[in-house]
């Protein structure tokens, strides 16, 4: 039976997975530490690694990988901009999750652009303390209103189906554009410079990375909403952060941010925070962090242990799987 060693483990995760090895042929060693240089060793003795967003799969942690004898990384995600691929190529095969419940994150992007809109978590806290006013509480209606949508992969799809559903102009950005009814593909400069709301949907790479930044933020309309539940680093959060003082960016709603690893997915209550920009983007009304959650629902959770799982039985058995992620050399 092979064995598997299994990083930045949460309880959530020893559910699901617990459920499916025996299933797929494996067993699990957990760890609570993120993979990274340090804690590489602990896979010793295993034959692959799962891990997810936030290890660290740098050129130290493959060779240390490889050294003990690792030929898989499973990525328990659909991103893969933490590993090193051109440092992999030939050493160390990574399998990832493209799909695992497409409309859960898209679900969770047009949930942070209602709340925002609609004060929502506003007129929740004042509630509480019994003040029922509404003033500054006024939203828009979504209907009849543009949004950009950046990628329209399978969560992009989802997410403009959603968008059409509340009767909203589409348009859309994305190179490797995709037939769908009602929406009309244009250039990226054009898309900030006509949405009203802005959603981003698309992988983390050289190309698009801080893609919102303050050239582009100055395309936008003023009063513009940004969503991003994507990857962090598409979005430059100090430009971000001095665009909605200016009042330029009316909301953000951000499930990631691009310094997020040492504290999404972690209790950082009792903890000093370092980060003046995450602090800042925090104390503003107008501004809505979730801490990468737009996947968690218990169809995804089960959905990316299946395909985790799965991916490695393929490698173990010498079968072609398609969700393997090959450098391609750019």
């Amino acid at each position: 039976m092979n064995k598997i060693a299994f990083f930045d483990t949460k309880p959530y995760d020893e559910v699901w997975f617990n459920k499916l090895k025996e299933q797929y042929g494996v067993q699990i060693k957990y760890f609570e530490a993120k993979l990274g240089p340090d804690t590489s060793v602990m896979a010793k003795g295993c034959q692959g690694v799962v891990a997810f967003v936030n290890d660290d799969l740098s050129e130290e942690t493959i060779d240390s990988l490889v050294e003990q004898g690792i030929g898989a990384v499973a990525l328990r995600c659909a991103g893969y901009n933490n590993v090193n691929l051109k440092h992999a190529e030939g050493k160390l095969r990574v399998f990832t999750v493209p799909a695992y419940s497409p409309n859960a994150v898209a679900e969770h992007a047009m949930a942070l652009l209602l709340c925002l809109n609609r004060k929502i978590h506003r007129a929740y806290n004042r509630v509480r303390e019994y003040n029922f006013s509404i003033k500054g509480l006024i939203g828009f209606d979504l209907k009849g209103k543009t949004i950009g949508v950046v990628g329209t992969g399978r969560i992009g799809q989802e997410f403009i189906e959603i968008c059409k559903g509340f009767r909203m102009k589409v348009i859309a950005c994305d190179p490797y554009p995709v037939e769908m009814d009602g929406v009309e593909y244009v250039e990226l400069e054009e898309l900030f410079r006509e949405s009203d709301v802005i959603a981003l949907h698309c992988p983390l790479t050289v190309q698009n990375y801080h893609m919102i930044n303050k050239k582009t933020l100055g395309m936008m309309k003023d009063g513009v909403y940004i969503i991003n539940t994507s990857r962090g680093a598409l979005i430059n959060a100090e430009a971000l952060l001095d665009a909605i003082k200016t009042g330029k960016v009316a909301g953000a709603g951000l499930d990631v941010y691009e310094e997020e690893s040492d504290l999404f997915f972690e209790d950082a209550s009792d903890l000093t925070i370092h980060d003046d920009v995450l602090k800042l983007l925090l104390s503003t009304p107008n501004v809505l962090i979730t801490s990468h959650q737009a996947f968690f629902t218990e169809e995804a959770l089960s959905s990316i242990a299946e395909v985790t799982l799965q991916n490695l039985r393929d490698y173990f058995d010498g079968n072609e799987n398609k969700n393997e992620v090959i450098y391609k050399g750019k």
